[in-house]
């Protein structure tokens, strides 16, 4: 044998003999992190749930701006708060996106309208237009489902109440007084005679000034009312039609801090709600913002909402895909594990349908082919989006009691809550953000032996796969201990003792 074979023999031989140490070696690096979770000590309990934001606004509107003094925005006025359903005609592309639903579990759902939709003129309404079918068609689901309602008037847009020069998208109305009126005749067809129940929480304007960023109270040259004035006259309208909705507000954007000072409308408002596009969990002082907001509104013995929900760091605007992708759900993820935690009451993900060529793809299904620019006859989910975001509502009802649940130590990017649904399914969700699996160990006390405990895990390549199906990957008998669950890098991972398989719903109740 030639003096380098030799060598090479010799190379091999040591790997041979090494390599068992050395993977041992490695699978001793993992980290390792250990849960222990009381299933009778509740921290919370959420007065809402988890949804998306579902849009009833169906047209283009052309905008003539050059017609005001004070324009709209010049690029996407309305964002992407409309669009997105299929037409009304195609009632097989609404049995799929109530089937959808459906699977998702969609327990707490944003819905969104505007102002011109019911009252195009002062005291004329009209309760028959397309839009206003549309609305009926998501609150039709919502009833049927119990899945409850926070009800959103985006903007006005009526000419009839809107001051001169500024365009109505924009303008904020003359008359609180009739616009309060107009929303109190409203919220009594609705409730009194097409008698919906589910819907549990109203919001009059969508991101007014207040928070980071805002547009739509403008007077233009002109003194006009204050929002606290028109939440006054709103209180009063309700109070007088006897409208015993609760009101939230004040709906501003992107994670604004908790500020007293400039809430002084607070006392006509029965909730709080704000908007978070920027990842709370991802931000430095997200959790101490949230914070903030939690313990404001528990002073007060009022619910807490993140009424949209989203990451604009990641990509967003036209046709982006960002928002539809698995990063997009882990950051979601993420943030509503942290909202959980830290007490918030419900989330509602930016959006259940989007037409995804306004101000990027947002959409959990898909509705609309951006090149062709039609509708779909065939309703599909968008996997990553979707499957990521029915990891964290298909599990959950309404109204969950958060539990107390501690680990050994911290691990930077590994975020988890528990909770138990009110038939006492329990359910642990972890958050994986790192680029390294987790090695878990995981104690349930008080726990009921007799259950059952099921295993589910996502990850971006996973939710590749062509016949992907969300079934449990392992089942675990009559145990409340689980040692050596590996928590795969950048997962999302549900252990539950509601054991759905893929073809069922989704819990609302």
């Amino acid at each position: 044998m030639k003096k380098n074979q030799v060598v090479i023999c010799l190379i091999f031989c040591v790997l041979c003999i090494f390599s068992p140490f050395q993977l041992a070696a490695q699978t001793q690096t993992k980290k390792h992190l250990s849960l222990k979770l009381n299933a009778d000590s509740v921290i919370h309990q959420m007065k809402g749930g988890i949804g998306a934001s579902w849009h009833t606004l169906i047209h283009e509107m052309p905008f003539d701006n050059t017609k005001y003094d004070f324009p709209a925005s010049l690029v996407s006025p309305r964002g992407s708060a409309f669009a997105g359903n299929p037409p009304l005609a195609d009632t097989a592309a609404w049995k799929q996106l109530y089937k959808y639903a459906n699977w998702l579990g969609l327990n707490f759902v944003r819905v969104e309208m505007a102002q011109h939709m019911y009252e195009p003129k002062r005291n004329v309404f009209d309760w028959n237009n397309d839009e206003m079918q549309t609305l009926y068609r998501i609150l039709d689901w919502c009833e049927a489902n119990h899945a409850d309602v926070f009800l959103q008037q985006m903007w006005g847009q009526v000419e009839w109440n809107s001051f001169n020069g500024v365009h109505p998208l924009v303008s904020s109305p003359k008359s609180v007084d009739d616009f309060a009126n107009g929303i109190a005749t409203m919220l009594k067809y609705l409730t009194l005679t097409k008698k919906y129940k589910c819907i549990k929480y109203f919001c009059m304007v969508n991101e007014p000034p207040g928070g980071t960023w805002g547009y739509w109270w403008s007077a233009g040259s002109y003194e006009g009312p204050t929002i606290t004035d028109a939440w006054e006259a709103l209180n009063k309208a309700f109070k007088r039609e006897n409208i015993s909705i609760p009101i939230s507000g004040p709906d501003w954007t992107d994670l604004p801090p908790c500020n007293p000072e400039k809430m002084k409308f607070d006392k006509y408002l029965s909730a709080f709600d704000i908007h978070s596009y920027h990842g709370i969990y991802s931000r430095k002082d997200g959790s101490k913002i949230i914070n903030d907001w939690v313990k404001y509104a528990a002073s007060k013995s009022k619910p807490f909402f993140v009424s949209e929900i989203g990451n604009m760091n990641l990509g967003w605007g036209r046709d982006n895909p960002a928002p539809k992708s698995f990063k997009a759900s882990l950051s979601n993820a993420s943030d509503i594990v942290l909202g959980m935690n830290l007490g918030v009451d419900g989330f509602n993900r930016w959006s259940f349908t989007n037409r995804g060529n306004l101000d990027g793809q947002w959409q959990l299904v898909k509705t609309y082919d951006i090149p062709s620019k039609t509708y779909l006859n065939n309703v599909q989910p968008e996997k990553e989006a979707y499957y990521g975001y029915g990891m964290i509502t298909r599990f959950m009802g309404k109204y969950v009691s958060i539990l107390s649940t501690k680990s050994d130590q911290k691990l930077d990017g590994v975020i988890f809550t528990s909770y138990k649904n009110r038939d006492g399914n329990i359910t642990i969700l972890v958050v994986n953000n790192t680029k390294e699996s987790v090695i878990l160990d995981i104690a349930v006390e008080n726990a009921n032996k007799k259950q059952t405990f099921y295993l589910y895990q996502v990850t971006e390549n996973i939710l590749k796969t062509v016949d992907f199906k969300l079934n449990p990957v392992t089942k675990y008998k009559k145990s409340n201990i689980f040692n050596s669950v590996e928590i795969l890098p950048e997962s999302i991972t549900v252990l539950t003792t509601n054991g759905l398989r893929h073809e069922n719903c989704g819990v609302i109740e």
